[in-house]
């Protein structure tokens, strides 16, 4: 749109008028006003923010459009400067002019809860077919709304927008925005109740947004969501429901496992879901029924339920100050949630003591019952120490322990010296009111802004892929070696503890060590310990790998002296070549441990050297055929059982009739499959984050980075990433021979690799410092950049440097 075409949908006056030009991106944050000529700036003043004090600095910026609420200081004489009575109407008037020219369906979506999930779903399974313009993130608000309406074009074949409230109305500034044709309900609660004087009260404000439209879809089994429906003046003229019970126009019953069988009235059918979770489940029907009444086939729901992607919530764990793990849970405070990241906490082993740090939830009536439950889940979850901050807490402050230490405010917690957080895992949750961010910075280790996001619902798919594969009986040992292959040691351990894995697998004694100060009592078994570590392996009952006469002769004098039983994995060379006893070592092993009454042989393995490589089948049937033998032999001669396995990840694939009594499971894990057979059911964990540090214009004939290898052939625009080879991006990824995603689009790295920075051409991708950059996730994955280094994913993902933070996500 014109400027000039703005300025006649709102009510305003120009201060300045410059160059009539095309507007492109409406703003409302100074840090992401990118566009000069094309961007609209809007100044908002706000309760903790005025954006009329970023002018002057945008104006020296060279940003030319402004919509304004006040006077402002003189201006260069291009810009233009729109003042209004307010910029928040003005953004939903020129958001609401520009869904007018927009023909064609536009779904709204409403409720107390699952907002952002069900619109994140919707949004993957209809764009098999169509089009989709969505909102980003959870933008629902009233500035989120227009922001999110404004991208909205002619190429776009659908509209699905959310929206939420918190005051009596603002609903209908947000209807004449979105102007819906469709409708999805998701429920009624108790969020924002504080601001209504009943919850019908509150329903009648969100049922505003579906007056008149075409149809509404929702859940009928809750009377109260009905008697608000058929309160409604101008009813939507059709409502479509979907519910367990015979009334709804999809009846919907659940059937063994993940099954659910729906029925309409022309045709039965059933779907298989991922959860058989009561909000899962809830989220999930309202976009199957919004897909089958629009055309989607059976068929065409369940492909597209199965390549539906994980919504990101903003549940994470990170590193904080004094040894100190922080799950920042700072977005909104309910009971629902409050569970939830309760559940997360007591999954944490990695010190006893877990500590909460609560809001008020001022949401929730009736007080009394909300708080009781609270004090309830506190008790339940084996909370060590509390943390209550606001003042309905303190009026409650019978039902919670006598330990609990209250604070009127977020401020007067702030002044608590956060050195009395030492080695404990904290929650912090709290009402976005409540500003608990402020908490979370405090609390977390300050580290650079490379961070190794590792998603762990994802680590958890992994595991029941591969466990899928397995027959009941088979053990699992899991590689956590070398960081957990860079994901992080610890807390991929205590997530495999929590999941009941049997075994663990390391290269060194000092990983193992780490693990066991960590919390982790699952066995461990380590692959090439050495001499020196045989007191730690005795202290942290470590269970080391046996590979050769001389080891087996130190290791077991050792123990003998102690009188410690020396319980060994025998390593068996089948063709791999690199550590273990020698088929022609068969007899000689045998009578040595005869004679080594304190030695127990706990297993008896083997490595495949080329499982992940078809050319290599027979070879791998070899060895697993010469390992097969040799293992039954030593056993008839010792007269022992023990656990013998061979398989890693690809052999778990490839090999399943070879599983014995456990596997090695390891990159499969962190979602590499070796052959490529599995990949499509494996899921990426991990994400590289880093962000641009500073932003340039370099001029044609000018060099970029050290040796001046970037060479510059025409005028560009440079970034500076904050990642170098030191981080783990290595050198080998300079001019040109690596790629990082920017806002949707890939940049070269132009330049040498630095030790702590990296330069990326941006001239045709809009960015502003601040910026996120993705070195590696879903695009691009760990496989694009192995293929570019001309290495193995393996290394890709172990070069990710110690000091990048890691930070973990759950839904």
């Amino acid at each position: 749109m014109k400027l000039s075409q703005i300025f006649e949908a709102i009510d305003g006056e120009y201060l300045s008028k410059g160059i009539d030009n095309d507007i492109a991106h409406l703003m409302t944050d100074s840090r992401k006003a990118f566009d000069l000529e094309s961007g609209l700036f809007f100044a908002i003043d706000g309760l903790h923010h005025d954006g009329h004090s970023f002018i002057p600095e945008l104006i020296k910026a060279g940003f030319q459009n402004f919509v304004v609420e006040k006077e402002i200081g003189p201006v260069p004489s291009q810009t233009n400067v729109i003042k209004v009575s307010s910029s928040v109407k003005a953004l939903q008037a020129i958001a609401e002019a520009k869904r007018a020219s927009f023909n064609k369906s536009v779904v709204a979506i409403t409720g107390s809860n699952g907002k952002t999930i069900i619109k994140e779903w919707l949004a993957q399974m209809l764009s098999e077919k169509l089009n989709v313009c969505k909102s980003p993130k959870s933008f629902n608000s009233q500035i989120g709304v227009p922001l999110s309406v404004w991208p909205l074009s002619a190429a776009h074949d659908l509209g699905i927008f959310e929206t939420g409230i918190s005051e009596p109305g603002e609903m209908s500034a947000l209807k004449k925005v979105i102007k819906p044709t469709h409708g999805i309900l998701t429920n009624i609660g108790s969020a924002h109740e504080q601001y209504f004087s009943s919850i019908s009260q509150k329903l009648d404000e969100k049922l505003i947004l579906f007056e008149g439209i075409d149809e509404l879809y929702y859940r009928n089994d809750n009377p109260l969501i009905d008697e608000g429906l058929n309160r409604m003046g101008n009813s939507p003229k059709r409502r479509i429901s979907w519910g367990f019970n015979s009334k709804a126009d999809l009846q919907v019953e659940k059937k063994e496992g993940s099954f659910f069988m729906l029925k309409s009235k022309t045709e039965s059918f059933s779907l298989k879901v991922h959860s058989v979770n009561d909000t899962y489940v809830e989220n999930i029907m309202h976009c199957i029924c919004f897909a089958y009444f629009n055309g989607w086939s059976p068929s065409e729901i369940q492909k597209g339920i199965d390549a539906l992607r994980p919504v990101k919530m903003r549940l994470e764990l990170k590193k904080g100050i004094n040894q100190t793990y922080i799950i920042d849970d700072t977005y909104n405070n309910d009971l629902a949630g409050l569970e939830i990241a309760l559940d997360f906490l007591s999954q944490q082993k990695h010190y006893p003591k877990k500590s909460l740090i609560l809001s008020d939830i001022p949401q929730s009536a009736p007080k009394e019952t909300t708080y009781a439950r609270v004090a309830e889940l506190v008790q339940e979850k084996g909370i060590t120490q509390l943390y209550a901050i606001g003042n309905e807490l303190a009026d409650f402050k019978s039902l919670f322990p006598t330990s609990t230490k209250f604070y009127p405010s977020t401020e007067d917690f702030l002044q608590h010296s956060t050195d009395s957080f030492e080695k404990e895992v904290v929650l912090i949750k709290g009402a976005r009111s409540f500003g608990f961010e402020q908490i979370a910075k405090q609390l977390t280790e300050r580290i650079h802004r490379t961070v190794l996001e590792i998603d762990l619902d994802a680590v958890t798919h992994n595991l029941n892929v591969y466990r899928h594969l397995l027959k009941p009986e088979t053990k699992l040992l899991i590689m956590v070696k070398a960081l957990a292959y860079g994901s992080g040691g610890s807390e991929i351990a205590h997530l495999l503890q929590f999941h009941k894995v049997d075994y663990l697998g390391v290269a060194y004694v000092d990983e193992a060590v780490q693990l066991r100060k960590a919390g982790i009592n699952l066995p461990i078994m380590v692959i090439n310990p050495s001499e020196e570590d045989l007191p730690n392996l005795v202290t942290y009952n470590i269970e080391p790998e046996i590979y050769s006469f001389a080891q087996l002769k130190v290791f077991s004098e050792f123990y003998s002296k102690r009188g410690i039983e020396l319980k060994g994995h025998f390593t068996i060379n089948t063709g791999m070549n690199r550590l273990g006893f020698d088929p022609e070592d068969l007899e000689a092993l045998v009578n040595e441990i005869k004679h080594l009454p304190h030695v127990k042989v706990l297993s008896l393995y083997t490595h495949l050297a080329a499982s992940d490589e078809a050319e290599h089948n027979e070879f791998s049937l070899q060895q697993l055929r010469t390992f097969k033998n040799y293992v039954e032999k030593v056993e008839q001669q010792l007269g022992i059982k023990t656990i013998k396995h061979a398989l890693n990840s690809a052999g778990i694939v490839g090999y399943p009739e070879y599983q014995f009594d456990m596997v090695r499971l390891g990159i499969g894990l962190y979602g590499i499959e070796p052959s490529g057979n599995l990949q499509h059911e494996l899921k990426s964990i991990s994400t590289l984050k880093t962000v641009i540090s500073q932003i340039r214009n370099v001029k044609k004939g000018e060099t970029i980075g050290y040796g001046r290898k970037g060479k510059v052939t025409k005028n560009m625009r440079i970034a500076t990433i904050a990642i170098g080879y030191a981080d783990g991006f290595s050198r080998i990824f300079s001019n040109g021979n690596g790629e990082v995603m920017l806002n949707g689009q890939m940049a070269k790295v132009i330049g040498n690799v630095c030790m702590d920075m990296t330069m990326i051409d941006i001239s045709n991708i809009e960015a502003e410092e601040g910026d996120s950059v993705i070195i590696f996730g879903e695009k691009p994955t760990i496989s694009d950049l192995a293929k570019n280094a001309k290495t193995i994913p393996y290394e890709i993902l172990t070069n990710v440097s110690d000091r990048v933070k890691r930070v973990y996500f759950a839904e």
